[in-house]
């Protein structure tokens, strides 16, 4: 592609219709299908494949080997580590076709998924939870949940400032982020954020 408002190596193929926002670098040996949409400010690292019916948006960063198939929806400022793997079909079978039962994943804004974790399709990731790297999600996570291990379960609550929150995974309590004053609520076992006045934008 020839724009002066958008990177991407000469050895990456963008096919024909993809939709891709200013400020976003694609880099080596990646893929990007014709009917995708990348939002604007996002980096794409070496051999990352997206699909057709797939939606990126602003300020989403993947690193290398990431595969992002038909139906994944990442809003802004995901993060996805090194081979982070997603499915698109919960039981496959190599000689029975299941095209027209892809399931949709969505992971909400601000997420982070850490290096060789597994999003099991289907599933739902909440705002600005932190799945740690190898974790196997296969069922929906929280906003700002920590989740760890195979299957992956909660064991904590993380900031959007990316930080461990110390308040319990269930009752109730109020935690205010040091970094930039935002408050957490624990409130029947969900947390919620009300951010700060004077935080700087």
């Amino acid at each position: 592609m020839k724009s002066p408002s958008i990177f991407v190596h000469e050895s990456a193929i963008i096919d024909k219709g993809a939709k891709i926002g200013v400020g976003t670098r694609i880099w080596h040996w990646t893929h990007v299908c014709g009917e995708a949409t990348i939002g604007e400010n996002c980096s794409l690292g070496q051999n990352v494949y997206v699909a057709n019916q797939v939606k990126i948006g602003n300020n989403v960063k993947i690193q290398n080997n990431v595969s992002i198939y038909d139906k994944v929806v990442l809003e802004s400022d995901v993060f996805c580590g090194p081979s982070v793997v997603f499915t698109n079909v919960i039981n496959p079978r190599s000689a029975i076709p299941r095209k027209d039962e892809f399931q949709e994943t969505h992971v909400e804004c601000g997420a982070t998924l850490g290096a060789n974790c597994t999003i099991v399709c289907g599933r739902r990731i909440g705002k600005y939870s932190f799945v740690a790297a190898g974790a196997v999600v296969t069922s929906d996570v929280k906003p700002f949940a920590l989740m760890m291990g195979v299957p992956a379960r909660q064991v904590g609550w993380w900031s959007a400032w990316g930080k461990r929150i110390p308040l319990p995974l269930e009752g109730s309590g109020v935690w205010t982020c040091p970094h930039t004053g935002d408050t957490y609520n624990l409130v029947a076992s969900k947390l919620f954020s009300t951010k700060s006045h004077s935080r700087s934008q």
